[in-house]
């Protein structure tokens, strides 16, 4: 007995280490707990008037934590949102945000529907340098609607958190999914599921909203609906306005631009900037589209009337337009126009100009309508939600990131790919939504979105044109800087709200 007892002891002694062996790699596979991300939430009480009304609201900055499959956190995802006190659900609600890819809300926020804005030259002069008044925003929309402006990842505070692929964020399909998512989370924290909802965004923001309108109602059966979009500086289809050599669209959508802007700078004569502009679209799509798809066809007194007529719409020289082989990239444009004055003009606004480090270039130095601007807007938002709202963070503001760099701009097979067009999102949801109507506010002297551009697209095939309403600015694509156009846009973007 004392032998076999002595067996099972010694057996047991020999397989203790490796049971210890195998319960420590058992423990190892186990995926480590995810880490707890408390977010930060602020909410301060404030009141001002808008449309006329006094209103008291409550403005809360703060993050939304979303996390992978396993639970573990990877973004944090940071809204600002106004709404009026006290709080009614039956009341619309508005989701804002910017473009780039890259561009933190502070344009729409600061500039053009917060309850505060920047106060700067609405006359195309540099904003100089601190301090900025920070102004009472009466063009603010919350006596119509609620407002929630969302920072897409890599723009304004939020962020990737930890080991978070940058590839599972930054595309055109993967953001559309996380605002979507984003949105759903605010509906569900604040009771909202049922009230009247507006979607809108400005420049990348517009190719963002179509996108997150067709993850809301198109790609799930737990259907989000829209009452409106809301396009602020269009851009649907990329191939309207890319200058890839051989691409003879991006010619005929830019050219009522160019002749805005050279009847702004005292280059060509019209008797407005409306019908110059209608003008110029109808010739446009006409003797021009054909004379360019002739190519090297074109030749004798065809192609002098052509220039004749070209030159009569850009204010440039028909020596300068032959040397161009009447092909006149906004680059080049910015650059000649004001040759003669020593001046460049600017992309997103061409009523600015600027002075470059010499005459002879091709294309200028910078955008002086950027740099015009950009130091406001930044004191503006840093000031309003950390001092204001008291955000507390040491992660810069980002206005303007590099994210764009690594954006995945594919949405379909090769043929969709070979230019981003979201433009058959909005048909879809316009067609399967008989309540939902599109806003699309544009100014004249914008190149980074062209407004006949955003006609082109609107207008193709399959989309209901009896819900899409256009409305013009005497500005560039911030088209709010500018007094006159911000409180149109205000008065625009509220009818069409009551409207619904």
């Amino acid at each position: 007995m004392k032998t076999g007892l002595s067996l099972i002891a010694l057996a047991l002694a020999v397989a203790a280490p490796a049971v210890v062996h195998a319960q420590e790699s058992v423990e190892k596979a186990k995926p480590e707990k995810p880490a707890d991300v408390e977010p930060q939430v602020r909410t301060t009480k404030l009141s001002g008037t808008f449309g006329g009304q006094r209103i008291n609201y409550a403005a809360t900055i703060g993050e939304t934590i979303i996390k992978n499959k396993d639970g573990v956190p990877e973004v944090s995802v940071v809204t600002t949102a106004y709404i009026k006190e006290p709080r009614d659900p039956g009341r619309p609600v508005t989701f804002l945000f910017n473009g780039g890819p890259g561009s933190g809300t502070v344009w729409l926020m600061m500039g053009a529907f917060g309850p505060k804005r920047v106060a700067i030259p609405g006359d195309a002069r540099d904003d100089g340098a601190p301090p900025y008044p920070i102004v009472d925003n009466p063009d603010a929309l919350l006596d119509v609607t609620d407002i929630v402006f969302i920072d897409p990842p890599g723009t304004g505070f939020s962020h990737l958190i930890g080991k978070a692929d940058p590839k599972d964020y930054y595309g055109v399909t993967q953001d559309a999914k996380l605002v979507a998512e984003v949105i759903r989370r605010w509906m569900n924290d604040n009771g909202r599921w049922n009230s009247p909802k507006y979607l809108g965004g400005e420049s990348y923001g517009t190719t963002r909203s179509a996108a997150v309108a067709n993850q809301l109602m198109n790609e799930t059966y737990n259907d989000v609906a829209l009452n409106g979009i809301i396009l602020i500086s269009t851009v649907l289809d990329f191939a309207a306005g890319s200058d890839t050599p051989g691409n003879e669209l991006s010619y005929i959508t830019n050219l009522p631009s160019m002749a805005a802007t050279a009847m702004f700078h005292g280059k060509a004569s019209g008797s407005s900037v409306e019908a110059f502009t209608e003008e110029a679209r109808q010739w446009a799509i006409g003797p021009y589209a054909s004379a360019l798809l002739k190519g090297q066809k074109l030749q004798g007194e065809e192609r002098a009337a052509i220039r004749r007529d070209l030159a009569r719409f850009t204010g440039l020289s028909e020596t300068y337009l032959e040397s161009a082989d009447l092909r006149v990239t906004p680059g080049r444009f910015y650059k000649e126009l004001l040759r003669d004055r020593g001046l460049t003009v600017g992309r997103l606004d061409s009523r600015y100009t600027g002075k470059d480090y010499d005459n002879a270039g091709e294309q200028p130095d910078n955008d002086p309508s950027f740099y015009g601007i950009d130091a406001s807007y930044t004191a503006a938002i840093n000031s309003w939600s950390r001092d204001v709202l008291g955000f507390k963070t040491t992660l810069e503001y980002q206005s303007i990131s590099g994210i764009g760099g690594q954006w995945d701009w594919r949405i379909g097979g090769r043929d969709t790919n070979a230019y981003l067009n979201v433009t058959p999102y909005i048909g879809q949801a316009l067609r399967e939504n008989s309540g939902l109507r599109v806003f699309v506010g544009q100014g004249y002297y914008d190149f980074a979105t062209p407004f006949f551009a955003a006609e082109y697209a609107l207008s193709r095939t399959g989309i209901p044109q009896d819900r899409i309403e256009y409305k013009y600015y005497g500005a560039g694509h911030m088209m709010y800087i500018r007094d006159e156009d911000r409180h149109k846009l205000s008065q625009d973007i509220r009818a069409f709200i009551r409207a619904r």
